[in-house]
């Protein structure tokens, strides 16, 4: 069964509120966003045009692939792929904000963490999500969070967003056997 958890309607007003968050917290600091590939990257560039709109602090935008640092990728089934790491500023001292679709169990963050860390020495690393399901698996909280949804273990969040090709923006709830 597939239920719509949230519409375009409801994407914009979260996201549209945690840029609000983001600016009331960084007030006169440059805020780097570091979107996760791949709905991670598309939120961010919108995070980026809402704290462009609303505030007054400098904002810059970055990719980043952790392909490499996942720890379950042995297990996957075939080949990764591994795509670019885009971040064309210096990482050292700066305050970042990875952004991501959906915090699940932690591992994406924790390997997103690894990488950022591999590039230089952050003074601060937040955390922004689009959708928290709980279920973590690692001591993980995001600091800005469109909305908590609470899922059981067999559970799906589906993420579309029109960058990716979707003919609307969506978040899913799909269950199994229901």
């Amino acid at each position: 069964m597939k239920s719509v958890i949230m519409d375009s309607t409801a994407i914009e007003r979260a996201l549209k509120r945690i840029a609000h968050e983001i600016i009331e917290k960084h007030t006169s600091v440059p805020v780097s966003l570091i979107g996760i590939r791949t709905a991670g990257v598309f939120i961010a560039s919108r995070l980026a045009e809402y704290i462009g709109q609303f505030g007054q602090i400098p904002v810059q935008t970055a990719i980043l692939d952790i392909t490499l640092y996942r720890d379950d990728a042995a297990k996957g089934a075939g080949r990764a792929i591994v795509r670019a790491t885009e971040i064309h500023f210096p990482v050292d001292n700066a305050f970042i904000i990875l952004v991501d679709d959906v915090l699940f169990t932690g591992r994406t963050v924790r390997a997103a963490m690894d990488a950022v860390i591999d590039l230089g020495r952050p003074k601060v690393i937040q955390l922004a999500v689009l959708v928290d399901r709980g279920h973590r698996e690692l001591p993980i909280k995001a600091d800005y969070t469109g909305k908590n949804i609470p899922t059981t273990d067999d559970d799906q969040i589906k993420v579309v967003l029109t960058e990716s090709g979707s003919k609307e923006d969506a978040v899913y709830l799909m269950r199994k056997g229901d």
